[in-house]
């Protein structure tokens, strides 16, 4: 059903059940399915946060300047990439790390048709640092890159099965959407993800499925086109 699609992994799923640091079994997981996919066909690109190491809004009431504590933000990012690649590289699949600010020999500077090359001859592309500027969430970050890489579909990976009425781990009688528009997701501030990737996915027409990447085959089942999470579109 998808040729390219762009990857959002939060930080804290990298983390493992403590949400915090970096989880070999977790990281082994998603190196897995993805490499899977990739070899199946799939082009894949990812973007990952970085709250399982610092997350820079947080760090503001803590006595962090905004601008300083979002620059680490984008650090964490760097490393997350760094040790997810390391894993896909064990499945004997090629990954590329992206920097959106230089950061050579670290990684690689990012460059839309540099990552596309990787995407084509069949690695996949970790593009880390968000946007490169303050004040703007890995959300955002993975919204412009599934833009700019023309994806088919932005696949937000969390520890949910979709998008619900409300958090189904603090409400039992939460309900799951099927599907939803940018529209209703907007008006419902249902918080997936922050309002300036929704508008970025609505005004370029970029379809989000939210779904469990923790359930082992999930993005194998995407690529298959079966119907897995919750779907975002216009």
């Amino acid at each position: 059903m998808y040729k390219r699609v762009l990857l959002k992994l939060s930080g804290e799923s990298l983390g493992g059940h403590e949400g915090k640091g970096l989880d070999t079994e977790s990281l082994t997981a998603y190196a897995q399915e993805i490499a899977a996919a990739a070899k199946a066909g799939l082009q894949v690109a990812i973007v990952n946060g970085g709250g399982n190491i610092f997350r820079g809004l947080q760090g503001v009431g803590k006595g962090f300047d905004r601008v300083d504590g979002d620059k680490m933000g984008m650090l964490a990012t760097v490393i997350n990439s760094l040790a997810l690649s390391m894993f896909i590289r064990e499945q004997g699949v090629e990954a590329v790390v992206f920097t959106a600010t230089p950061m050579e020999p670290v990684a690689n500077y990012y460059m839309r048709d540099k990552a596309v090359e990787v995407l084509e001859r069949g690695g996949v592309a970790l593009i880390a640092g968000g946007t490169g500027n303050p004040f703007f969430t890995t959300d955002s970050g993975a919204a412009l890159r599934a833009l700019e890489l023309k994806a088919d579909a932005l696949l937000k990976g969390t520890r949910v099965d979709g998008v619900y009425t409300a958090d189904p781990e603090k409400d039992p009688t939460a309900v799951k959407y099927d599907e939803l528009t940018f529209d209703e997701a907007i008006a419902k501030s249902l918080k997936v993800m922050d309002q300036t990737a929704y508008s970025l996915c609505r005004e370029g027409n970029m379809p989000i499925i939210v779904f469990d990447m923790n359930s082992r085959g999930n993005l194998t089942k995407l690529l298959k086109g079966e119907k897995v999470g919750t779907l975002v579109h216009v």
